[in-house]
């Protein structure tokens, strides 16, 4: 079993603490903030010991480290995690630029650790089934796409939600992962980007909580338009926006020459499937795939500990949040340059989740 700890005790980390709990080859033993009443009260809730960051590093039973501090911390805090000598799971984005992400990647190479990364959603039953359905060919080859977050801001349900707008923030950075990582898994790597983008409002009133009506300045884009080239041909639209009130746009669609595939929701790990081929009047809803693993974040992590014995490699990988990266990161400098940028790394698509398995296994 592998001892797990947690460094930054936010909202997302109860749910990687209930997932941690309900695997058998995992165990969460210890967690750590810089506020320390938010990690007494995660403590309490999952029975993991408080500790400091640096007992946390210098522990030599603890295994793996999960890394759920604000973006800007993540390159620093996953950085202090590998010199430690131990495995690395962060939040999402892998790092806040390409120069941090590869220096992190080359660090894990070099310390011969794990190193891996959320979004793990796409290892759920919705995006699974999604990929099954193109590895089918139920779609023919798929041509294009078009993905869809269209939000009206944090600060509409967060009481502290400045960083969103400040560098390693905005909707690209935020819910591109999430998005970028299925279309990938969906199509494999892309090759070239070009997008344009905006800053809807230079200042954004916070709408709840204590600071209600506080004005926040913006200093990224809101909304980013782009074009994502696939190494196998698709060409992908993305469009992610914290500046639409309103929407009725699918998340995902996949196109293909025989018919469209419509893809959950890529920040849930299920959701229902669609497709609807060629003169076909009606959409069909595929046979939900039926889980033998936790449907929630932090399986990411799991399977990074199971590889890790088994020897293969993990799903949510470190090469595939750095392409993630790259994409995102092209598409805000084309943004900013005006014109369509190569990619400078690929990676492969992950192996496919079993869910002939045991409960709570990800191999045999």
């Amino acid at each position: 079993m592998s001892r797990v700890a947690i460094i930054g005790c936010g909202a997302i980390s109860p749910r990687y603490a209930a997932t941690l709990n309900q695997l058998g080859s995992v165990e969460l033993v210890a967690v750590a903030d810089g506020m320390a009443a938010r990690a007494e009260a995660l403590a309490a809730e999952s029975g993991a010991t408080v500790m400091s960051v640096e007992e946390i590093l210098a522990d030599a039973t603890i295994d793996a480290v999960v890394n759920l501090t604000p973006p800007l911390a993540h390159g620093p805090v996953t950085r202090s995690i590998l010199e430690a000598g131990k495995a690395a799971f962060s939040e999402k984005p892998l790092a806040v630029d390409m120069a941090e992400g590869r220096a992190l990647v080359d660090l894990a190479t070099a310390q011969g650790v794990r190193f891996g990364c959320a979004p793990d959603t796409f290892l759920g039953t919705g995006l699974q089934l999604a990929r099954q359905a193109i590895d089918r060919g139920d779609i023919g080859t798929p041509l294009a796409a078009n993905g869809f977050f269209l939000g009206c801001g944090a600060e509409y349900f967060l009481p502290n939600p400045n960083f969103f707008y400040e560098r390693g923030g905005g909707p690209m950075l935020d819910m591109g992962p999430y998005y970028l990582t299925a279309l990938v898994q969906l199509l494999g790597p892309a090759v070239a980007v070009s997008a344009s983008g905006r800053i809807g409002r230079s200042q954004r009133p916070i709408m709840n909580g204590e600071r209600l009506g506080e004005m926040m300045d913006v200093s990224v884009l809101t909304h980013i338009s782009s074009v994502v080239e696939f190494a196998n041909g698709p060409i992908a639209t993305l469009v992610t926006s914290f500046d639409v009130a309103a929407t009725d746009y699918r998340n995902i669609e996949i196109y293909g020459t025989e018919g469209t595939l419509s893809v959950p929701d890529p920040n849930y790990f299920e959701g229902v499937v669609r497709i609807k081929r060629v003169r076909e009047k009606e959409w069909t809803v595929l046979d939900p795939l039926v889980p033998t693993i936790p449907q929630q974040r932090g399986i990411g992590l799991a399977d990074m500990m199971w590889a890790q014995r088994s020897g293969r490699a993990h799903r949510a990988s470190a090469d595939l949040a750095l392409h993630v990266l790259d994409i995102m990161t092209s598409a805000l400098s084309s943004a900013e340059l005006g014109h369509r940028l190569t990619l400078s790394t690929s990676c492969e698509r992950a192996l496919p989740m079993d869910f002939s398995l045991a409960p709570n296994t990800f191999d045999d």
